[in-house]
Parts: structure tokens; C-alpha cells; sequence
């Protein structure tokens, strides 16, 4: 058909599985296994319905103004988006646009790639080194911007704040982007590198450690330049990305700082146990610094766990997939959940 001629043509993203029954452990998007804050929970009970026929504030200011006083940075430092995912393409589309390839990990967030080709980016891989970790020195080629998550994804992987000036150093002529999807379980952010490098983008998600995957809440902060050429595009393309719920429930997300800061280290405590008792059933992984574990079994294909492990009702996530078709992304869910997951271990590999 000619009209197809004309279609742009991709190969989309692919969502860890979302199962429809209720009686699961989902260990396989890497979800918080606990519920938003008590104040996002009173505050949802007591909206008005009515205000829903209204357009939301375009402008994101209740919300920005939160992340800005949290995180010590004038609200023009700050973007605001439908999860980090819309934030991230915001910025594919507005700062790789040179001739020259972008770069990022060849094991990474996946989503990378998919923007690359919907945009028409070109881009090239970095290998990472034989234990996971990122290769510094791959960066510092020619390049047309840079990305990278920390912790990287799906590895939990984290580099040192030194690593990730040393890539910034290298890339002065570039919008070097670090996706902090992961950083509050137990890194330290390269925020306070954005006051120090005009060409830096630092983005973050509720998804996670906020416990708001389903309410779509994603920000970035750098330079006044970058969020001002990253407002100009937003606007060029929807002027109300933000619903009015995700604004309000969202700012009472950043105030419950207590509880943020608890289910973040039960969640670390809670990963660190399973890190024992998967080490004790044979699996091997890096040292991850993420809500999640990627293992590999010393004698037993990953596939093979995957599909057992499917079989009672427990996802994980596995991707078919070179170089990573023998691991399994163990996201951590709540004790309960985890012992379950070891319990199933123990039965299938006879332990």
C-alpha cells in the first residue's frame, strides 16, 4: 500500500508483563511493594470530582515548586513530566539532534534505543566491562550527547560520583543526561553536579522509591537553559502533560519525607537479605544498588527459572536476549514476598 510508504516505522518498547490475576508475586517491573504515602492516601479520598472538567495547571507549579525546596534549587531548574519515560524523551527530542551519535550502554535501560529510532538519532552501544560495570573511557569518543542510568538498569549496578564526572569532563560540547530512576536505594545523586556543569540533566521518578508508578510523575534538574529548551518543546507538543491529580498527590509524595525515607531502607534491608539467600542457593550478581537483583544461577539457564517460576504465580523478568539471556531481574518486593521467592527457589533446585 503506498500511504505505508509514509508510515514512521518502529520496533516499540516491550513492558514487563502486567498479569491480569490477582493472586501474584510481581517481581517483574520493579514497582514499589508498598503503598503511597498516607497523605497522598487522605488527599486522594478528599478530592472534588467536579474539578476534573477543568484543564490541569500547565505550568506543573504546586509540584515544582515542591521538588525545587526539597531538593535546594530554584524551581526554574526544574521539569516536570509524565513519568520519567515522557521526561527522557522530552529530552532525546530536544537535545540529541547533531549528526553525530548519542551514546549509552549496550546493556541499559531499553527504552533507549526505541527513542533513538522514533527520533531518527543515530547512535552507538558502549560496551560495559566483564563485571557489569561502565566503561568510562568508552565515552570519551566523539558523540552527540550522552545517557546513562545510575544505578544502571537492569545490571543495579552503581558507578561513583568520580566515574560520572569523568564521562561529564570529556563531554563539555554535549548534553550528557544521568537517568536516576534507582538512586535512593543507596546511591548518591550527581545533582549537586548540576550547579557545577551547564550541560547536565539529572532525571528521577516517583515510580519507584515514591511508591507512584501508576500516577506518572517524572522530573529532571539542570541548568535554567535546559529546562527552559526542554518547556519549549513540551509546550510545542501537549500543554497539559500533567494531570490535575498527579500534580496535587504528587506534592504531598515529596512533603511525607518520614515515609519515603522508611520503605526506601526497608526496601534496602529487605535486598540485602535476599542478596544472602540467593548467594546461598547458587546465583552470582552484581552488587546491585538498585530495588532489584540480576542474577544468574550457576547451573541452571535462566529461561528455565523464569518459566518455573511463572508456573506459581511468581514474575520475574527475563529477556531473551545476547548477552543477558542468562540473567533474571529480581525486583524486591516486601519480605513476605521475598521469602516466598527464596521457598520456590529451594523447591526447584532442590536445595
Amino acid at each position: 500500500m503506498i500511504w505505508e510508504d509514509n508510515v514512521r516505522k518502529v520496533v516499540p518498547y516491550v513492558a514487563g508483563e502486567q498479569p491480569k490475576q490477582k493472586d501474584v508475586i510481581k517481581l517483574n517491573t520493579n514497582e514499589c511493594p508498598y503503598p503511597p504515602a498516607p497523605m497522598v492516601e487522605k488527599k486522594l479520598k478528599e478530592m472534588d470530582a467536579d474539578s476534573f472538567r477543568l484543564y490541569p495547571d500547565q505550568n506543573t507549579t504546586s509540584i515544582t515548586e515542591a521538588l525545587a525546596d526539597y531538593y535546594g534549587v530554584d524551581k526554574k531548574n526544574v521539569f516536570v513530566g509524565v513519568g520519567s519515560d515522557d521526561v527522557l524523551s522530552m529530552a532525546f527530542l530536544t537535545f540529541f539532534n547533531s549528526d553525530k551519535p548519542i551514546l549509552f550502554p549496550d546493556v541499559t535501560y531499553s527504552f533507549y534505543d526505541v527513542w533513538a529510532d522514533l527520533y531518527r538519532i543515530p547512535y552507538k552501544t558502549v560496551p560495559l566491562k566483564d563485571d557489569w560495570s561502565i566503561d568510562a573511557d568508552g565515552f570519551k569518543q566523539e558523540n552527540g550527547g550522552v545517557i546513562f542510568p545510575n544505578p544502571n538498569a537492569p545490571t543495579g549496578l552503581l558507578e561513583s560520583l568520580d566515574t560520572v564526572e569523568d564521562i561529564i569532563k570529556a563531554n563539555k560540547d554535549v548534553v550528557i543526561i544521568v537517568d536516576e530512576a534507582y538512586i535512593d536505594f543507596g546511591g548518591v545523586s550527581a545533582l549537586e553536579l548540576t550547579k557545577k556543569y551547564e550541560n547536565l540533566l539529572v532525571v528521577q521518578t516517583f515510580s519507584k522509591s515514591r511508591a507512584m508508578a501508576g500516577m506518572r510523575i517524572g522530573f529532571c534538574i539542570g541548568n535554567e537553559k535546559l529546562i527552559k529548551y526542554l518547556n519549549d518543546v513540551k509546550f510545542s507538543f501537549n500543554s497539559y502533560t500533567m494531570n490535575m491529580p498527579s500534580q496535587e498527590l504528587g506534592v504531598l509524595a515529596v512533603l511525607d519525607d518520614e515515609y519515603f525515607k522508611d520503605i526506601t531502607s526497608r526496601i534496602i534491608k529487605t535486598r540485602e537479605w535476599t542478596k544472602k539467600e540467593l548467594t546461598r542457593l547458587g546465583f552470582t550478581f552484581p552488587d546491585s544498588s538498585a530495588n532489584f537483583i540480576f542474577a544468574s544461577h550457576k547451573s541452571v539457564p535462566a529461561k528455565d527459572i523464569y518459566s518455573y517460576l511463572r508456573g506459581r504465580n511468581i514474575f520475574v523478568r527475563y529477556w531473551d536476549k545476547a548477552r543477558i539471556n542468562n540473567n533474571l531481574r529480581i525486583t524486591i518486593g516486601t519480605d513476605k514476598q521475598m521469602k516466598k521467592l527464596v521457598e520456590a527457589l529451594e523447591e526447584y533446585l532442590g536445595e
